[in-house]
């Protein structure tokens, strides 16, 4: 059965907020408690009344803080802004410290805090030591603590631009953005660029907390001029609303009650606001029911469910629903949960569903209501925000994970690339670290989605590299291409299966790769005329030959080298179909795209060979003179001079051209494929 989910990070100051508790679990002396912070928004009494639940029903108070519901939100803004010292003070005034952090936090405040001789309340969340050294935030830090009306997890992400990836990190799932405004500097660029992006991934709720208000003298026109210049702000990205509010963080002014310092701000206090605002899980009930399949549950032979977490709506036993993207339609039998059955599910719930029907259903599937069915398509728009060093290269392909499903994905250059402190549509080939950008992007096989903008769970996505595994991109998709809605796979009556049967041979693609000079064109050819001996059909792809014409428009940049891969894996897989032997020798350098061309194809018809010679040996031939007009500096993105070339780290065949003729290459090749 589906496990219940639960909170993913763990109360940092114990069962329940509004505990003074010891680092060993114990619960403190209430009596004496050992921290002096601020009483909570809902006042002493409810604190009183929390303690007498915990004296006389500890099960009933437990049960009653299970029941809170959990806000995630993040604060952001630009450097020094007081982010991370906010968080504290939010942390400090619940009573979420364990004795020995607040003695320990009194002493590193005094050692390394920016406060003089008061509590520095950054340090309850700057973890790293760089961190501390600096005064600044770098990584991402989440917290949790309590009120008596809410749970809370809090992300304090970096303010410095190097750092925005890390920002998205945090933003990508929370309710709430807290965007900072140091009241002595105004908006800055920072603040432009996080709210832009909070606005960009959907965060609804934004609070401008105009901050170090004590350093102004609580000047209501210094409050009132920031808030003008962020509302314009504002309104030219499509942010509708924001609640501002002036704060101290340090001072603890309108954190958790009124300031009297600020006797003309008629607002609640953040806290309080926190505690009231509305989730973006009431939102997604309201739209129609949709639940990624996480997993397929079948215990024993008589039960076989379909589990995962509801991403939108609500379902219940007898709705009728549809499966996709195969389309297949049902009605729901039971909703399990370890706990029993339930009578309906609501979005955010971890459930299994039981279907009347036997039909296919599997991992990365999306159960829907029938009648309101996502799209399912393999074109799109979509906004991309970059996170990795190394630029975006058009047309590689990379992995795309969204929700459940995860396909294979190639993105195009960009149709144009944010101007955060502008929002002006700049030209670009390409996106570095930390750029957003447009583009139009394509998957190997139709998926299902919604929009970003309708829904999250299955309109956000994030793009792995297939070589490191490493996260490059997060995005949000806006919607399918019209190319995608036109173009239709055409069925045929003659397979691929009935060509091959009619030359009597196995498709195959002998993918020839390897430095220039190394030998694949001298090599490939005298396979291909030992297969013709052999009364095999086959057809050659040179490298060379393909540049006269079908590629005559690309260039050696990366992205054109990687293009160039492409259209002849395309061809090679429609060879193939037809039932060839198809042999191809190019250099194609990089491993990403000699897989993806594996992936055209069925699982063992796709023959790597390595033609292994060293740089040396393949410079020293030369037999066209390209090495030594590299050399030169005539010719740029040389592959082994100025452009890498990545070996095969698990060829099907190795050559080593150092111990081996062409001919007795040819032959050994010949003798894999037909024994």
């Amino acid at each position: 059965m589906e496990r219940e989910t639960s909170s993913p990070l763990p109360l940092a100051g114990g069962v329940g907020g509004g505990l003074p508790l010891t680092s060993t679990g114990t619960l403190a002396d209430s009596a004496s408690p050992p921290l002096s912070p601020l009483p909570l928004a809902g006042g002493e009494e409810s604190s009183y009344q929390t303690d007498a639940l915990i004296a006389s029903d500890i099960d009933a108070y437990l049960l009653q803080h299970q029941h809170k519901s959990l806000l995630r939100f993040i604060t952001c803004g630009s450097v020094d802004d007081g982010k991370s010292t906010l968080i504290g003070r939010l942390l400090y005034d619940s009573k979420m410290i364990f004795e020995d952090q607040l003695a320990t936090l009194e002493a590193d405040s005094k050692r390394v805090g920016t406060q003089g001789q008061e509590i520095d309340f950054a340090l309850l969340v700057d973890g790293l030591a760089a961190e501390r050294e600096q005064g600044i935030t770098i990584d991402v830090a989440y917290r949790f603590f309590a009120t008596e009306k809410r749970k809370f997890i809090v992300a304090d992400t970096p303010g410095h631009e190097q750092y925005t990836r890390n920002m998205v990190t945090g933003a990508s799932t929370a309710d709430l953005a807290v965007i900072l405004i140091d009241a002595r500097k105004g908006v800055l660029t920072q603040t432009r660029r996080h709210s832009y992006l909070a606005h960009l991934i959907g965060i609804r709720n934004i609070v401008l907390a105009v901050n170090k208000m004590d350093l102004v003298d609580y000047d209501q026109g210094v409050f009132d001029t920031i808030v003008a210049e962020y509302g314009e702000f504002a309104t030219s990205i499509g942010i509708e609303s924001f609640t501002p509010m002036p704060i101290s963080g340090f001072k603890g002014d309108n954190i958790t009650s009124p300031s009297p310092n600020m006797p003309w701000y008629s607002g609640p206090p953040l806290m309080a606001h926190l505690e009231d605002v509305s989730l973006d899980a009431d939102i997604a009930q309201a739209g129609p029911f949709r639940m990624p399949v996480q997993w397929v549950n079948r215990p024993n032979l008589d039960f076989r469910g379909f589990s995962g977490l509801v991403a939108s709506g609500v379902i219940a036993p007898g709705d009728a629903v549809r499966v996709l993207p195969s389309g297949k339609t049902s009605t729901v039998a039971r909703i399990v949960t370890s706990s029993g059955d339930l009578d309906e599910a609501v979005a955010g719930q971890s459930v299994t569903l039981t279907l009347a029907d036997e039909i296919d259903c599997s991992r990365g599937d999306v159960i829907s209501i029938a009648g309101d069915p996502p799209q399912v398509a393999d074109r799109f728009e979509a906004t991309i925000v970059w996170m990795a060093d190394d630029a975006m290269i058009p047309g590689r392909a990379y992995w795309l994970k969204l929700a459940t499903q995860t396909v294979s994905a190639t993105v195009q250059a960009p149709k144009y690339q944010v101007n955060i402190n502008t929002m002006e549509h700049l030209a670009a080939k390409t996106l570095d670290l930390n750029a957003i950008g447009v583009v139009e992007m394509a998957t190997d096989r139709p998926i299902v989605f919604t929009p970003y903008a309708d829904n999250h769970t299955l309109g956000g996505f994030i793009l792995i590299d297939k070589i490191t595994n490493a996260t490059v991109a997060a995005g949000m998709l806006h919607f399918s291409l019209r190319r995608a809605q036109n173009v239709h796979w055409q069925a045929v009556d003659i397979s691929r299966e009935a060509h091959a049967a009619m030359k009597n041979q196995k498709p195959m693609v002998l993918w020839f790769t390897g430095l220039s000079g190394a030998g694949k064109s001298t090599i490939a050819n005298l396979v291909e005329k030992k297969l013709h001996r052999m009364n095999r059909h086959t057809f050659l792809l040179d490298g060379d030959n393909v540049r006269h014409g079908l590629n005559k428009d690309l260039g050696f940049t990366e992205a054109d080298r990687i293009e160039n891969i492409r259209r002849v894996g395309e061809v090679a897989k429609l060879m193939a179909d037809a039932g060839l032997i198809v042999i191809t020798a190019f250099i194609s350098p990089f491993r990403a795209e000699r897989q993806m061309v594996r992936e055209m194809l069925p699982e063992g018809e796709f023959i790597e060979i390595h033609i292994d010679t060293p740089l040396a040996e393949a410079e020293a031939r030369d037999v066209k003179g390209l090495y030594k007009k590299a050399r030169a500096g005539e010719l740029q993105n040389f592959t082994g001079i100025d452009s890498p070339y990545e070996a095969p780290e698990h060829a099907d065949i190795r050559i080593d051209t150092t111990r081996m003729t062409p001919d007795q290459a040819a032959d050994m090749i010949v003798e894999h494929l037909i024994p």
